[in-house]
């Protein structure tokens, strides 16, 4: 996690994310690169031949305005000092923020979030699912920024698979940054129920497999993964939850498409993803 990529439109939860990226950043003697997207429409001029046309003014305003909200972002007490710079392009947010993640070869992308307002149109609706399912980096999504030295207790929701060991060894990498206890949830749902018995036995396997250490399991009986992952996490008061991905089709092989958006849309507590290999 030396270099992190941070989307940044200015808004609140973006400043969190920011915030966030900053602290890992001065844990880990890493930097911190801020890139601002502006998105304006496209007019195609019937006196250009129907060619594509940008309004340079505006853009020059928004990119003035960039500049002063980024000046004054780095300029904030309240944040550690690091090495950080900031860039501002224009395009499609989605293909930039993975252009960029590629070019300058980041090792995780921290996004701000809101629930169902605010980034919520803009980037969950859209941008952070998408780049949670593309990009080929962890994505951390974050509503609030935590202390990281209070980051004690991480949740990883799993479906206890055997061929996920690139994944596990990011797991226990960010475990070991954060010196925190791993906690391994297995959802037991009536499509896929497994008996106690068969549950721990397999909790216990994956733990012995992966060679986890400062763990815990955990089997909890629900209708829907993002609802047993939501409420356990909110009933233990996890810190982070970490949880992998397919590029199409969200969390594991196991759950659908639409798992991680919900967790990430409506959990409190940052969600780090990583693509399962």
């Amino acid at each position: 996690m030396k270099r992190i990529l941070v989307p940044c439109d200015f808004s609140s939860p973006a400043r969190e994310a920011y915030k966030l990226a900053a602290n890992i950043a001065a844990k880990n003697n890493g930097e911190v690169l801020l890139l601002h997207v502006i998105n304006i429409p496209v007019v195609y001029d019937p006196g250009l031949g129907g060619l594509p046309y940008t309004d340079p003014t505006l853009l020059e305003d928004l990119e003035a305005a960039g500049i002063k909200n980024f000046e004054t972002l780095l300029a904030d007490e309240n944040i550690p000092a690091i090495r950080s710079s900031y860039q501002i392009t224009n395009g499609d947010i989605l293909s930039s923020i993975l252009e960029y993640s590629e070019d300058k070869n980041i090792d995780l992308i921290v996004m701000g979030t809101s629930g169902s307002s605010g980034l919520a149109e803009i980037f969950i609706g859209s941008t952070t699912e998408k780049v949670v399912r593309h990009a080929q980096v962890p994505v951390l999504a974050v509503r609030q920024a935590p202390a990281i030295d209070t980051i004690k207790n991480i949740l990883l929701p799993s479906t206890l698979s055997p061929e996920h060991a690139n994944f596990m060894n990011k797991v226990k990498e960010v475990q070991d940054f954060f010196q925190a206890t791993l906690h391994v949830l297995l959802i037991n749902t009536p499509s896929r129920f497994r008996n106690h018995a068969e549950a721990n036995e397999a909790l216990k396997a994956f733990a012995i497999r992966y060679q986890l250490k400062n763990y815990t399991t955990h089997l909890s009986n629900y209708s829907s993964e993002a609802d047993g992952i939501i409420d356990y996490a909110n009933e233990e008061q996890v810190d982070l939850v970490l949880m992998g991905t397919h590029a199409r089709t969200g969390l594991a092989h196991v759950f659908n498409g639409s798992i991680t958006e919900r967790v990430v849309n409506r959990i409190q507590y940052p969600v780090w993803t990583c693509h399962l290999q």
